[in-house]
């Protein structure tokens, strides 16, 4: 199944300059577990709860002197909007992350999570289980 109907296309963004304390509060208002992360308009990075949880408070920083771009995760985080879910899932657990910047091309589209692919994964699931339960029931 392709990652393009599980793709959250209204997501949240924060600068580069800005401290974490900052962006944990945006998350935490949004009530959302990642911001992505720009600098001039570019996409540069995600900053996510485990960012916050690995290379802030658990390296006792202060997050409201320490600026996001020291702390995001560049590491290539990014998947194309054609992707399947087992190329996605595959990605993730290779990359250790729970959330994707998902791109047509040059173009950035949105994000893609975990819980995003589980619930693609769930809905084709039951598609399945309807589908063969509609070619028992003719048989």
């Amino acid at each position: 199944m392709k990652i393009t109907s599980g793709i959250n296309r209204s997501i949240t963004t924060i600068d580069e300059h800005h401290s974490v304390l900052e962006a944990a509060r945006l998350m935490t208002e949004s009530y959302i577990g990642s911001v992505v992360v720009t600098s001039h308009s570019k996409i540069v990075g995600i900053f996510t709860e485990r960012e916050l949880m690995m290379r802030v408070v658990g390296k006792d920083r202060e997050p409201g002197t320490v600026k996001v771009k020291d702390v995001m995760h560049t590491d290539h985080l990014y998947i194309a909007s054609d992707a399947t879910c087992e190329e996605a899932l595959r990605m993730m657990e290779e990359k250790r992350c729970r959330h994707l910047l998902v791109f047509d091309g040059d173009e950035f589209i949105g994000l893609i999570s975990l819980r995003d692919i589980v619930v693609l994964t769930l809905h084709e699931k039951d598609d399945l289980i309807t589908q063969l339960q509609g070619y028992i029931a003719a048989t």
